[in-house]
């Protein structure tokens, strides 16, 4: 069969307009489909750490709760039952899933060496070590009690922190703390404390 340029635009056009006239829908088709991805899992309703809204989400997890399984997340969807956000997710939150099983995601303290240039991994313990040293140096090196003008001001202007879009609030409230304790007065993060 010859279709010349025309007949398929009217062809298009009709079958287009047939199809919004009988009010053919995909919805149940699409509902369908996303019923078969989470069939098996197991549902649990959570808030989402990422920053201070707390919106609803659904996590949807793969294991048959034995005592040594860790189960598996294989989905994460607003909660459409949550007064704060009724199912809907911003980009972080919609990427929640990435932040619990990535494979690039780190499980042990790095550190990379002046003039190397590939990380090594460390033990917890020598990473606390080495950094509670540091700390300890710069806080004592750069400590300002007093500033030009006689006044007390008791801060540490040679370190910083700056938090990251996964820190939760209860972790971003702790950062805030204990930085606060050292005298940081560079501090910036998602929660306002």
């Amino acid at each position: 069969m010859d279709v010349s340029r025309r007949m398929f635009l009217k062809t298009t056009v009709i079958g287009g307009a047939g199809v919004t006239v009988f009010g053919f829908s995909l919805a149940p088709v699409y509902a369908q489909t996303q019923g078969l991805k989470i069939a098996r899992t197991t549902e649990t309703r959570s808030t989402c750490p990422y920053c201070s809204v707390s919106c609803g989400v659904i996590i949807h997890t793969l294991g048959d709760k034995a005592k040594n399984v860790i189960p598996q997340v294989v989905h994460v969807e607003g909660d459409p039952d949550h007064p704060i956000n009724r199912g809907t997710l911003c980009p972080k939150g919609a990427s929640l899933e990435q932040d619990i099983v990535n494979e690039r995601r780190l499980l042990k303290p790095q550190v990379r060496r002046p003039g190397a240039t590939d990380w090594e991994d460390i033990s917890w313990d020598q990473a606390y070590s080495e950094i509670a040293q540091k700390v300890k140096k710069t806080r004592d090196d750069t400590f300002v009690e007093k500033d030009a003008a006689g006044h007390t001001v008791n801060r540490c202007e040679g370190m910083a922190f700056t938090g990251g879009c996964t820190d939760t609030n209860e972790f971003n409230y702790l950062v805030v703390k204990s930085m606060r304790s050292l005298g940081v007065c560079y501090l910036e993060n998602q929660a306002r404390v």
